[in-house]
């Protein structure tokens, strides 16, 4: 079993938060949910750039700490839909005022983004 060279510090609250919801998609995912795209398979639509391997290892990860609930139909296939929890939904907020800023700086972001792209195919 996999053991940890250093110690997680749990006792800091940005460390707490990025434990449950860092990782690419996460957040996309909980606001998918949020706008009612519920089957992984329509979450892996909705956000293309992402597997949908990885769509369902998230969503594992977010059901794990409580942030989704699943629901599965014994049917074949397989029909799984989630939800958020009250946790999950507790995320709202941040997520909206992640979403602002991100919309309020995207123009920036852009060109930023756009020179390291330059600079990256520049020899050295």
């Amino acid at each position: 079993m996999y053991e940890r060279k250093m110690e997680e510090d749990l006792d800091c609250g940005i460390r707490v938060a990025l434990k449950v919801f860092s990782g690419k998609w996460k957040l996309c995912i909980i606001d998918a949910i949020n706008r009612g795209i519920v089957r992984p398979a329509e979450i892996h639509k909705n956000i293309a750039s992402a597997t949908l391997r990885v769509i369902e290892m998230q969503l594992a990860e977010l059901y794990f700490f409580g942030v989704v609930d699943k629901c599965t139909e014994d049917v074949y296939p397989k029909k799984s839909e989630y939800k958020l929890t009250e946790l999950g939904r507790s995320l709202l907020p941040i997520l909206s005022k992640i979403d602002k800023w991100g919309m309020d700086h995207a123009d920036f972001v852009k060109e930023r983004q756009s020179e390291l792209e330059e600079n990256a195919m520049k020899p050295a």
